[in-house]
């Protein structure tokens, strides 16, 4: 199955799929709002509102998998993101990115390598997924790696050009 065409739904409970941003550059990132890296929705939501209008867009997945630091209902992560840090990029419902309930579409991701080589499980909160136009994904970049880094604004730029 084609990582577009995996069932999800939104935080709100609607049903989508990464195919309803199909021709876009995407950067999928695991979410969780009591989390020391937290403060990374600052620059996730500045690269959202930089190059909104070039095609790209954040997409972020709530997860409670580490350490519990994303235990709110769907409605108290939607208001924490709104209030805090002003999120207008799309939010899915809270899933799992590890383990034995891996949702499907980190099924996918997880199976991409990061840049010295290394696939497999999400380390922490905030990791990076860039899919680009076509729906292949084309980096990954760890939970420490700011989402304004000169690696993550480079790569996302050459999926835009």
């Amino acid at each position: 199955m084609a990582i577009y065409d995996i069932p999800l739904r939104t935080l709100s409970g609607d049903p989508a799929t990464l195919g309803d941003y199909a021709g876009q550059t995407l950067l999928v990132v695991n979410v969780a709002s009591k989390c020391g890296l937290t403060p990374q929705y600052e620059g996730l939501e500045r690269l959202q509102k930089k190059y909104e209008d070039k095609g790209f867009t954040v997409l972020g997945f709530p997860c409670n998998q580490f350490m519990g630091q994303e235990p709110g209902s769907a409605e108290e992560i939607q208001e924490f993101c709104s209030a805090t840090y002003g999120v207008t990029f799309p939010l899915f419902e809270k899933i799992e990115v590890n383990g034995d309930n891996r949702h499907p579409v980190y099924q996918e991701l997880t199976a991409v390598p990061d840049a010295s080589g290394e696939a497999g499980d999400v380390q922490w909160n905030f990791e990076k997924f860039l899919i680009g136009k076509d729906g292949d994904v084309v980096a990954r970049f760890r939970p420490r790696t700011e989402p304004e880094s000169a690696e993550v604004v480079s790569a996302i730029e050459s999926q835009l050009s």
